[in-house]
């Protein structure tokens, strides 16, 4: 029996295992790393341990202190959630060697997975299907070559011991080979130490179908249907659904029984999946994980089965709860996983505080996996996911219909993330028609850009700033509320795009006027949601605000956001005597002073440059005069509203 369950993982996986165990009654205990000391699922569970510092080398990763930590709370099972220690097969060993349930396959299973070639082997000897291609240790290059030339070009290399993309080339013809062995060679080496390669033959369509299967200690085992994963990122899933569409029931039931083939080739026991590549309705075996999938939810939508329930159960000696007959495909889900990341910059990982987080209100159709909370931090240390959003519908419209509303109220501010990529994958035609391959994003990289943002948007943003704005001294605030025809130039500052906007303010609305457009503008700012009423059409716009005093906004629209601030302002009435000082509009980063200390400068001359929402903003002389001191230096971090330098006006 699991007296008390230790999670030794971090984020939504551990508050996704703590919820079914507090469900089942198991008490829970959490570890952590000094950068998750405040982190969503040490105050979900009922204990907390603290195993060091931030980097995973040093916590996470270390079996001691994990051991530790469950000898210390009297855990007598542990879950290893995925990543970090869950397909260690040296640490599943330390586990049994203590007396402590390792809630996961046997060590000689992950053992069996672990290298790519290995696997490769046992599997056809098993009978499962293989990519054509050579598995052998000869690895002579002339070896190579010759498989490459009897699989037929074009072939795929992979590094033996790889994953996650690296040490792997496509070769199209046999003049490349050459060069492409080498270079897959190099990247092998240096990222697993280990340069042996595979040869296979390279599909040109296909799809990423992966079998969750299950077996117990009892010699039962099961396959809880497909996952179709085809659609990534840099070799990383990115969107998940289940079932695979248009996959016929004579292709599941093959995949599936050879993935309990596969499974029981191994000995395996617990929750495992079976990766396969689908080329019409043939199917290659590509490599197993031996671990709870991060996509698992899509499968526990259609089959209405808690797989985490199913591995405690598992683990503590109990047989399947159900029989392959008794498992039944319902309905079509999707996970879309919300990544810290910046598509429009290589998709790379982007940190920082989460001043704004909303996510869709949580229904019997939609489901949201996260360990985040708003105020958290989005660490350099770990996986960029913030959150799993994952929807549920009686067939695969709705569900993707479902989706779509759910990432338009899926609503991030403090990192750039892909909430508005994905949104655009799922908008695409071809995803709609279920046209997938691992090659979609590639394919239709240049229809999935962001779109240009419509001028129609620049009225609603203007109409946010006016009515937040901060007037800098009363005389302005008096001129402002008394001249009900008051106007003023507005620039606007938004992704980039800089805006100035001529506003004419009346009693009860306003006149805003850019490039022969002119819009009647009026409206109201009530709990996050801004009512707007423009040429007599009234709307409404979800938004978040980023720095109040800078007067910085977050304008969610289509599942984009956009990010938007007042850069400056002229309403018409200014004291240069007031000007003792210049403060930062918005939270950056200095780029460069633009002069020199107590030198002269005339009114309007930039002073420096920030850095601020991907935008470079000057901060200029308000008044004739000079700056008397800087008070920060090329690459320094500023809060919004920061005091950036003295300086003094020359005499009025």
């Amino acid at each position: 029996m699991i007296h008390k369950l230790l999670i030794a993982n971090r984020g939504e996986i551990a508050c996704r295992v703590m919820r079914t165990a507090k469900a089942m009654h198991i008490p829970t205990v959490a570890v952590y790393s000094d950068a998750d000391s405040q982190a969503m699922h040490t105050h979900m569970a009922d204990e907390a341990v603290a195993i060091g510092p931030a980097p995973a080398a040093q916590s996470y990763l270390v079996q001691d202190k994990i051991i530790a930590a469950a000898k210390a709370t009297g855990a007598n099972a542990i879950h290893p959630g995925y990543g970090f220690l869950s397909e260690n097969a040296g640490f599943a060993r330390r586990c049994e060697a203590e007396g402590i349930i390792f809630v996961g396959p046997p060590a000689s299973a992950i053992d069996a997975m672990g290298s790519k070639s290995k696997a490769k082997q046992i599997m056809e000897q098993a009978g499962v299907p293989l990519v054509p291609g050579y598995h052998g240790d000869d690895q002579d290059e002339q070896t190579l070559l010759n498989a490459a030339r009897e699989i037929g070009f074009p072939v795929m290399l992979k590094a033996a011991a790889g994953g996650g993309g690296k040490g792997m080339r496509q070769v199209m013809q046999e003049a490349d080979f050459d060069a492409a062995l080498a270079a897959a060679k190099r990247e092998a080496k240096a990222s697993f130490g280990d340069d042996t390669m595979l040869v296979e033959k390279f599909l040109t369509q296909p799809r990423h179908v992966e079998i969750q299967v299950f077996c117990d200690s009892h010699g039962n085992g099961v396959y809880l249907f497909e996952r179709d994963c085809s659609v990534q990122r840099r070799h990383q899933k990115i969107i998940e659904e289940a079932p695979a569409p248009g996959l016929s029931e004579y292709v599941r039931k093959h995949m599936g029984e050879s993935a309990l083939d596969a499974a029981k080739a191994i000995g395996y026991v617990g929750a495992g999946t079976v990766e396969f590549l689908l080329d019409g309705d043939a199917f290659y075996f590509m490599e197993m994980n031996t671990r709870l999938q991060v996509e698992h939810p899509v499968t526990e939508y259609i089959t209405g089965e808690d797989l985490v329930a199913w591995q405690l159960s598992v683990a503590q000696g109990n047989p399947l709860p159900k029989s392959q007959e008794q498992l039944s495909c319902n309905g079509h889900a999707f996970e879309v996983r919300v990544y810290a990341e910046d598509p429009d910059n290589g998709f790379l990982p982007s940190t920082g505080t989460l001043s704004h987080l909303h996510f869709p209100q949580v229904s019997e159709s939609v489901r949201i996996d996260t360990g985040f909370q708003q105020g958290d931090t989005v660490s350099v240390h770990y996986d960029p996911m913030i959150a799993k959003v994952i929807t549920w519908g009686r067939n695969r419209e709705e569900a993707r219909l479902r989706m779509l509303a759910c990432l338009k109220d899926t609503h991030v501010v403090g990192v750039t993330t892909n909430i508005g990529y994905v949104n655009r994958v799922m908008q695409h035609h071809a995803f709609a028609d279920a046209h997938l391959t691992t090659h979609f994003i590639p394919h239709h990289e240049a229809e999935l850009i962001a779109p240009v943002m419509a001028d129609s948007l620049l009225p609603v943003m203007a109409l946010q700033l006016l009515l937040n704005q901060q007037p800098a001294d009363t005389s302005e605030l008096t001129n402002w509320r008394m001249n009900h025809c008051f106007k003023q130039q507005l620039q606007l500052e938004c992704n980039g795009r800089s805006v100035v906007l001529a506003v004419t303010s009346h009693a009860q609305h306003y006149t805003i006027e850019h490039s022969e457009q002119q819009w009647q503008v009026s409206g109201s700012w009530q709990h996050g949601t801004l009512h707007c009423e423009i040429n007599g059409h009234r709307s409404k716009h979800n938004m978040a605000c980023v720095n109040k005093s800078a007067n910085q906004w977050a304008l969610f629209w289509q599942a984009e956001t956009l990010l938007f601030a007042q850069a400056s302002i002229d309403i018409g009435v200014h004291d240069d005597s007031h000007d003792s000082g210049c403060v930062a509009p918005m939270n950056g980063t200095i780029v460069k002073l633009l002069v020199e200390a107590n030198s002269p400068v005339k009114k309007g001359t930039p002073l420096l440059v920030m850095e601020a929402m991907k935008m470079e903003h000057n901060v200029t002389a308000p008044s004739n005069g000079m700056v008397s001191e800087f008070y920060y230096n090329a690459g320094d971090l500023v809060d919004g509203g920061a005091s950036l330098l003295e300086f003094v006006a020359d005499d009025a």
